[in-house]
C-alpha cells in the first residue's frame, strides 16, 4: 500500500500541537520526583531503622505496581473519599491535568530515589575521609565532594529515567488528557487509520527524547574532563612520555 504523504504530514502537524502539554507533564513531575526522590534517598541513606523502612516500603509499592493502576487510584481513587471532596485539595485532585502530574511524580521518586543513593554510596570513602582531614564540615563536604561525584555517577541512570518519564506521558491520554498519545486517539477515531497515526505519534516521541538524550550526553561531557577531546598539542606530549 502506497504511503499517503499528505495525511501522513498533516498527522504529525497536528501531533505536534500536544508536545506543550507532553513536556510540561514530564518536566512538572521530574522536578517534583526528583525533590521527593532526593529526601528518599537521605532516608535510604541515613541508618537509621526509622527512617529507612518507610522510604523501603514507598520504593517497594510504586516500583511494584504498574503506573497505569496508579494514575487510576488517583484520579478515580481519591473522589471517593468525601472528607477530599471538601478539602482545599479538591481543587487541583479534581483536574486530570494535576492529577497525571502527581502520579508521575510519585512513581519517578521511586526510581529516581534509587539512582541518587547508588550515586551517594559510591562516592569513595577515601576522599570524604581527606575532605574531613582538611577540616571541611558536613555542609561544605556534601557540596563540595559528596554531590558533585554523586551527580557524575548517577546521571546515565537518570538520563534514562527521564526518556522513560517523557514516554510515560502517554498514560495522561487515559484520564482525558490530550498531550501527543490523546491526540493520536482522537485521530484514529476519526480515520480509522492507526497504523500511520501511531507511527507518526511513535516520531514524534523519538524525535523528544533524542533532543533530550543529546542534551544530557553534553552534560555528562561537561562534568567529565576525562572525556572531553584534549588539545592535540597535549595528545602528543602524552604520547612522547609513554614512549
Amino acid at each position: 500500500m502506497p504511503l499517503d504523504f499528505p495525511f501522513l504530514y498533516e498527522t504529525l502537524t497536528t501531533l505536534l500541537g500536544g508536545i506543550p502539554l507532553t513536556l510540561q507533564l514530564a518536566l512538572l513531575s521530574m522536578v517534583a520526583g526528583t525533590f521527593l526522590a532526593f529526601g528518599l534517598a537521605l532516608m535510604r541513606v541515613s541508618g537509621n531503622w526509622w527512617l529507612d523502612c518507610p522510604a523501603q516500603f514507598y520504593i517497594f509499592v510504586f516500583r511494584g505496581t504498574p503506573l497505569l493502576v496508579q494514575v487510576y487510584i488517583i484520579y478515580y481513587g481519591l473522589s471517593q473519599f468525601p472528607s477530599l471532596r471538601h478539602s482545599v485539595l479538591w481543587p487541583f485532585l479534581r483536574e486530570a491535568y494535576w492529577c497525571a502530574i502527581i502520579a508521575l511524580a510519585l512513581n519517578t521518586a521511586a526510581y529516581s530515589a534509587e539512582i541518587i543513593r547508588g550515586g551517594l554510596l559510591s562516592v569513595p570513602a577515601g576522599q570524604v575521609e581527606a575532605a574531613r582531614a582538611c577540616g571541611m564540615s558536613k555542609l561544605l563536604l556534601f557540596r563540595r565532594i559528596v554531590l558533585p561525584l554523586a551527580l557524575r555517577q548517577m546521571l546515565p541512570a537518570y538520563s534514562n529515567e527521564i526518556i522513560l518519564m517523557v514516554k510515560s506521558t502517554a498514560l495522561a491520554s487515559t484520564i482525558t488528557l490530550m498531550e501527543i498519545t490523546g491526540i493520536a486517539a482522537k485521530l484514529i477515531s476519526e480515520s480509522y487509520r492507526p497504523v500511520e497515526v501511531f507511527v507518526c505519534a511513535g516520531a514524534t516521541y523519538l524525535a523528544i527524547n533524542f533532543f533530550v538524550a543529546r542534551l544530557f550526553a553534553g552534560i555528562e561531557t561537561l562534568m567529565s574532563p576525562e572525556r572531553r577531546n584534549l588539545p592535540a598539542s597535549t595528545s602528543e606530549k602524552q604520547e612522547e612520555c609513554h614512549v
